[in-house]
């Protein structure tokens, strides 16, 4: 688990967790969970057991009323984080609450593009980074139109994950590498996010074409749900994010998350 200090920007806090998951002879797990669902508190509850319990970095969840990445699970979740009157601001007050309750890994602030805009993308940049947040993950912000984030968080030092999925094109893989900072999102399958029973067999085929493009970081997601699964795709790439099944353990509270994400965390070890 990577202790991040004050004298880290996002990306060296990011590039450090990644480095020591690597020394360890594992990818690096990293939660997603949102703020707000089943309530503001039992969220944060639920982040600080898995911090607890050495997973790598968060993707913290702004909710959004038209999550078009999420499968039914996450859309779920997120609609009663907005019942509960969770916006930005309330998200960014989030990262600096847990910060304040000795969470230390890395934290990716995972919101949809247009709440940004309305907040204003250098504020939102510039309150999240003082408020603790290492970077962003924008899932409707594509690199041919991300200049107006990249900016800033190349300003601040912070990351800016980009998507990549099994049928993006080699000249878009070319992008991406280029463009993504800190990490690359890469969708494990095509669709939208939610706990599967089988991995898809065409993974490690994807997985090896964008290696070929790049050495940044490889981040899988969408479909991960169980500790055998996270053991498989850590033989593979340098991180992955489980969601849905974490969210689905959240609605019976913290220990429930806890507990699993403490298996997945286990299986990583050799």
């Amino acid at each position: 688990m990577t202790n991040k200090t004050a004298s880290q920007t996002g990306l060296q806090a990011i590039a450090d967790m990644f480095e020591e998951a690597k020394a360890g002879g594992r990818a690096a797990f990293l939660p997603y969970y949102p703020i707000g669902y089943p309530t503001y508190e039992a969220s944060l509850d639920a982040i600080v057991a898995m911090a607890e319990v050495g997973v790598d970095a968060f993707e913290i969840g702004i909710p959004f009323s038209d999550p078009l990445a999420d499968g039914p699970t996450i859309q779920a979740a997120t609609q009663v984080a907005l019942e509960n009157g969770i916006t930005v601001r309330r998200c960014i007050d989030a990262v600096r609450e847990l910060r304040g309750r000795g969470v230390r890994q890395p934290m990716l602030l995972m919101g949809y593009l247009n709440p940004l805009l309305t907040y204003g993308l250098d504020a939102f940049v510039k309150d999240a980074q003082l408020a603790g947040a290492d970077g962003f993950i924008v899932p409707d912000l594509p690199p041919e139109e991300g200049d107006m984030l990249y900016d800033a968080c190349a300003q601040a030092g912070v990351a800016l994950a980009y998507f990549l999925a099994p049928t993006s094109s080699e000249e878009r893989i070319k992008l991406v590498a280029e463009q993504a900072r800190g990490f690359i999102y890469m969708v494990s399958v095509t669709g939208v996010t939610g706990a599967r029973s089988d991995l898809p067999p065409e993974l490690g085929d994807f997985i090896r074409r964008v290696r070929a493009q790049t050495n940044r970081p490889l981040v899988l997601g969408f479909g991960i749900g169980t500790p055998e699964q996270a053991r498989m795709v850590g033989e593979m790439a340098d991180g992955f994010i489980v969601g849905s099944a974490l969210v689905k353990a959240g609605a019976e509270g913290a220990g429930a998350v806890r507990e699993l994400a403490a298996g997945m965390r286990k299986a990583l070890d050799r």
